[in-house]
């Protein structure tokens, strides 16, 4: 019998988390996922398209928010084809073995500055995991939210690039335009 209400008592519980936050879907067209790195003293910008996945959030609720996300590393876009071209090639993306970038929350929290949120998550390149945590901001829309972040990560982390004279810290500006299911 005790079973019976432990299982009870979880879905109850689980319902009770779930019910009130929205699942929101990202809106690539709409969002931008950008990088900055320098290379030779020189900035070289990018970005990558093919935005997916399911964001739950509730303001009022924030450990019941998640975030599963994934980009399209095959599309990285740095304005000049010959680098791309490059990018996508085995010391770097190797975008036919590993066409997905993901992002997996392990917990969402309140910053202690207002205004923001921290995201602890998983990030996923080339199947070599690197837990990060950055902070991020929510503003509301029309049955909708968009998320703004930015963070620092070391490509050497995730064995892109070897040991040239790209700089090993790269920034990533996020700004995700997301729909209600």
């Amino acid at each position: 019998m005790n079973v019976v209400k432990y299982i009870v008592f979880f879905f109850a519980h689980w319902y009770s988390q779930t019910a009130v936050a929205q699942i929101y879907t990202p809106v690539d067209q709409a969002s931008s996922v950008k990088f900055l790195i320098s290379n030779l003293g020189f900035d070289v910008n990018g970005m990558f398209k093919g935005l997916q996945g399911s964001i739950v959030f509730d303001e009022k609720n924030i450990s019941a928010s998640s975030f599963q996300i994934s980009i399209n590393s095959t599309s990285i876009d740095t304005d000049n084809d010959t680098r791309d071209k490059h990018l996508k090639g085995e010391d770097y993306f190797n975008v036919q073995q590993y066409p997905l970038i993901k992002l997996v929350s392990a917990k969402v929290a309140k910053s202690t500055t207002p205004g923001y949120y921290v995201l602890f998550a998983t990030l996923t390149i080339k199947n070599k995991m690197q837990d990060i945590s950055f902070p991020f901001t929510v503003s509301p829309e029309a049955n909708a939210y968009r998320f703004k972040a930015e963070f620092k990560i070391k490509r050497r982390d995730f064995d892109i690039g070897g040991k040239n004279t790209i700089s090993n810290e790269l920034k990533v500006k996020l700004d995700v335009l997301t729909k209600k299911n």
